[in-house]
């Protein structure tokens, strides 16, 4: 209870009363932080009203999108001290996240990428794969920081990054060449390598989509324990060959 969730607009009716009568009563302040999220306007920035035919309600887009999609694309556009112009294209926008995402767990299954709880990220060798691991990390870092600032959209749109562009439209593609290879050593570290990195966006993403990453979280770890429970990834200690990683990212600027 030490954080409060509100608007802007009812700081004073709510906010500073609570305060004041808490002081006065039990001399004691409610809570230590207070997060002033932003107000949902329509695509127009105008307040959605009944009388104006602008309200967008948040049962039919679930219908419609999906749950995670909504949660996503409030958070993704949850900008401090601006208000969020919803609209129903960028729901729809996340929603081709969802799809994304479960197009990835299927790439996965098809080639029988399974965790294995005993791979160690710290002693991958191949480059695609230490590159993939780099990246996870480094998008575990900025979450974690982004949390503690309550920065939500940049937790969103992060995650969006890595998830979509570096793991699902780079790494899927680096690795394809990785598991075709006639070493098996290979195969078997790009294998753990692309179930450890899957596994780590779905931990990742689950505050904001919980019902699309519990699910596949499920399906991977067949059933033995809930994601919502599970803990938070640690951030590793890895050290990454530089001039590796540099050739990667030519490659993608190309």
């Amino acid at each position: 209870t030490n954080v409060l969730v509100t608007g802007f607009d009812i700081i004073f009716f709510w906010v500073a009363r609570m305060i004041m009568m808490q002081l006065a009563t039990v001399e004691k302040v409610p809570f230590e932080k207070v997060y002033v999220h932003a107000l949902v306007r329509d695509e127009k920035g105008k307040k959605m009203s009944k009388s104006l035919g602008n309200v967008l309600d948040p049962l039919i887009l679930i219908d419609k999108y999906g749950a995670d999609a909504l949660r996503f694309t409030l958070a993704a556009m949850a900008v401090t001290g601006r208000d969020l112009k919803l609209s129903e294209s960028r729901i729809e926008g996340y929603r081709n996240f969802v799809t994304k995402i479960w197009n990835a767990a299927r790439f996965i299954e098809l080639n029988n990428c399974t965790l294995n709880e005993h791979f160690d990220p710290i002693l991958a060798k191949q480059p695609a794969n230490t590159w993939i691991i780099s990246e996870t990390k480094r998008t575990l870092e900025l979450v974690n920081e982004n949390f503690q600032k309550f920065r939500f959209n940049d937790i969103a749109n992060t995650l969006y990054n890595h998830t979509w562009k570096v793991f699902c439209d780079w790494y899927v593609e680096f690795s394809k060449a990785l598991l075709d290879s006639n070493d098996p050593k290979i195969v078997k570290e790009t294998k753990d390598t692309i179930a450890w990195a899957f596994d780590q966006c779905l931990i990742m993403l689950h505050p904001i989509m919980p019902f699309v990453t519990e699910e596949l979280w499920g399906h991977f770890r067949k059933g033995e324990r809930l994601l919502s429970i599970s803990d938070w990834p640690k951030v590793i200690d890895i050290s990454i060959d530089v001039d590796e990683i540099k050739s990667i990212e030519n490659v993608i600027s190309f």
